[in-house]
Order: structure tokens, then sequence, then C-alpha cells
């Protein structure tokens, strides 16, 4: 009996110390104010979290992980831990407000004339198809003619899609298993569902956004879709392309 509570004392031990935790503090680079709702990301291991009121965050890391800090109208911020800042823990990070210039926008009406036949045939028509994504609030999403077996029907062709996306998940399997896990992880899922520029998703990812692109182009995705979705949305249409892959993989 001895021993077994031993042993499970040593696994408790073994599992505190394999989630050591890294605390630190955020600060507006020019103001020096503390700065919450930050959004850090530990790219190294698929996790997130949030800054509190005061600036502080405490996330799930060791020596040599990455952070990805962001947050709305501030410079990214993309830090390697070290081994000191793990040890002592009084880390402070400053971000950078971005000047952002607003491009004028021309807002053209559609004219009717109050002819319901007429107005029918002259206005423009979106003949692309509508989806729902699970857990995603019940609106349509914009999406290209997807068809289960594209896959199979073109391998073995010069240049196909199918080669394209075996270039793609067949040569980076680890980044592609980091889908599941950002699919599982709250924080991050809250901060992709803000984000529209795809800067998050690569990092994440570790591809390059005319990857992502020509991905979801080479799924049947319309550029729409691909223009218009949030990069929650583009997680999701991009981790139901892989599992599509997966299967004919088989």
């Amino acid at each position: 009996m001895r021993k077994v509570c031993t042993a499970f004392i040593i696994f408790l031990f073994n599992q505190s110390f394999g989630q050591q935790t890294f605390t630190a503090v955020v600060e507006n680079e020019t103001t020096g104010l503390a700065m919450p709702s930050i959004h850090i990301l530990n790219l190294t291991q698929t996790i997130g979290t949030i800054t509190n009121r005061k600036g502080e965050f405490e996330i799930v890391a060791e020596a040599n992980d990455t952070l990805y800090f962001s947050y709305l109208g501030y410079k990214p911020l993309k830090i390697a831990l070290t081994n000191d800042m793990i040890k002592f823990g009084n880390s402070k990070f400053k971000m950078t407000e971005l000047a952002f210039a607003l491009e004028e926008i021309v807002v053209r009406a559609y004219q009717l004339t109050g002819y319901l036949d007429v107005d029918v045939r002259n206005a423009p028509i979106n003949t692309v198809k509508r989806y729902s994504i699970s857990g995603l609030p019940n609106l349509g999403y914009e999406s290209g003619s997807r068809n289960p077996n594209k896959f199979s029907k073109i391998v073995g062709s010069a240049f196909s899609p199918a080669d394209f996306l075996h270039n793609i998940f067949g040569k980076n399997p680890i980044q592609m298993r980091k889908l599941k896990k950002m699919r599982a992880d709250n924080e991050i899922k809250n901060l992709l569902a803000s984000k529209f520029d795809r800067q998050v998703l690569k990092q994440l990812l570790g591809l390059k956004r005319i990857d992502i692109e020509e991905i979801l182009r080479n799924c049947s995705y319309s550029n729409a879709f691909m223009t218009e979705a949030n990069d929650l949305q583009i997680l999701e249409a991009i981790s139901s392309c892989y599992e599509e892959y997966r299967i004919l993989q088989l």
C-alpha cells in the first residue's frame, strides 16, 4: 500500500512539473498602463489565455515556447521564452499601437425600377452555395460546390488539387494535428472569431497566407467565403478539408 501511495505522489509531482506556468504583465508601450483583454497564445503548445484588468496573465509554458500577443489596433508581439523568464516570472511585455489610415469607400446603391420582373432579371445573382458551421451563429456562409469524392477522382493527375493537399497536409502532420487542439481551446476560438486578417492562423498553423488560400480553393470554397469569413470560420473549413483528406488516405 505504501508503495502505491509513493508512486501516486511521484506521478502527481511529475504531472505538476510538466504543467509549469508562466506569469507576466502586458502594458501599453506609450502610456505604461496595464492592458486588459490581451489574447496570448502559446504557439508551441497550442493553448491560449487573456490578460485580466491589471494586464496580468498566466499560461502553461516552458523555456523555448513561443508566445504570441494579439489585440485589435496593436502590433502583434511574438516572444520566445527563456529560462530566466520562466525562473523569475517578473516579465513585462509592451505592445505598440498601430496608426491606421482609412481609405475612402464608395457605396453604390442598386437602382430599382419598381417592376418586380425587371428588377429580378437585373439584380446580381450570387451562385455560390451556403452552409453553416457547427458551434457558430446560425448564419449562412459562402461555399463552392463541394464534392466528397473530388479528391479520389483526381488522384494521379498532374498538378491536381490532391497533389497540392498532400504537399500541405502530408508534409505538415504536426501543424495539421494542431487543428484539433485549436478547436478545443475556447480562448483561441474567441480570438479567431474576432479576426479576419489570417495573421493568427498563419502563426498557429505555420503556413503562409497563400497556402491557406490554396487549401480552401482546392477544397472548393468560394472566393467570397475566403474574403469575408473570419479566422474561426476559415479554421473550421480547413479542418473539414483535412478530415476529408485523411479519410481518403486510409
